[in-house]
């Protein structure tokens, strides 16, 4: 199981400043070092962490394996056929959330989202649709030709220790399931940490897991490389 590291939040502390310091390069090249398999960011419309020399610098300086999250828009699109990232999440986004509050419905955009990615995924880009555990929802992105899905984990999350955890455990689990069935690679993230993400160890067949505030959280305290270390350490044991 490969691990991509969101460094948004690194932008966020740059930006809290509006100066040059921490540095996102320089936080994914130790991010790369310590053994993360790629970077993810997400460039919202709003620019209120990642911002677009970011990517640009994060491609072409760095060259690391880059996947961008962004939502589906035209100004996205344009900049993703510049960019051409290795790996593309498309994902819903709301200006007044905090962060990403659920997956893309694809059964209500089936026809403009299947439209969207078709140039992205020419280009050879990895696209993936950001969903909820559904199996509606999944069903609708193998029928768009999409070749990826991103399963959004903050309801097992959230439910993490609590009487719930195994029901929303279980909805992860068999969306993956079908996932797979119906020929599509599944990642998975969002709200995962050093306590919680042991149990994506026991979803047969996860491809990647995208995780970055609780890296970044331990970061302060541990320094960037151990953090990616020990989250690395944990979803490695089988």
């Amino acid at each position: 199981m490969l691990l991509g590291v969101n460094i948004d939040h690194v932008a966020t502390l740059r930006n809290a400043r509006g100066e040059n310091e921490p540095s996102v390069i320089e936080a994914a090249k130790i991010c790369i070092e310590a053994g993360a398999h790629g970077i993810t960011a997400h460039l919202r419309e709003d620019r209120r962490h990642i911002v677009d020399n970011d990517v640009f610098s994060l491609k072409n300086d760095l060259k690391c394996r880059l996947n961008l999250e962004m939502a589906a828009t035209y100004e996205m699109k344009k900049i993703a056929l510049e960019l051409l990232p290795d790996a593309c999440c498309i994902v819903p986004e709301n200006r007044k959330e905090i962060t990403t509050e659920g997956g893309l419905n694809i059964c209500d955009e089936k026809e403009k989202l299947k439209d969207y990615i078709k140039p992205l995924i020419q280009k050879g880009i990895q696209v993936s649709l950001f969903i909820d555990p559904d199996k509606k929802q999944v069903s609708a992105a193998a029928e768009i030709g999409v070749p990826f899905i991103e399963l959004h984990t903050g309801a097992f999350s959230r439910a993490f220790g609590t009487e719930n955890e195994e029901k929303e455990f279980m909805k992860l689990k068999q969306a993956a399931s079908l996932a797979h069935l119906l020929g599509l690679k599944v990642n998975a993230g969002h709200g995962l940490n050093y306590k919680n993400v042991h149990k994506m160890n026991e979803i047969t067949g996860l491809h990647e897991l995208n995780i970055g505030h609780s890296i970044i959280s331990k970061a302060i305290f541990t320094g960037l490389d151990s953090a990616i270390k020990d989250m690395l350490n944990i979803i490695n044991k089988s």
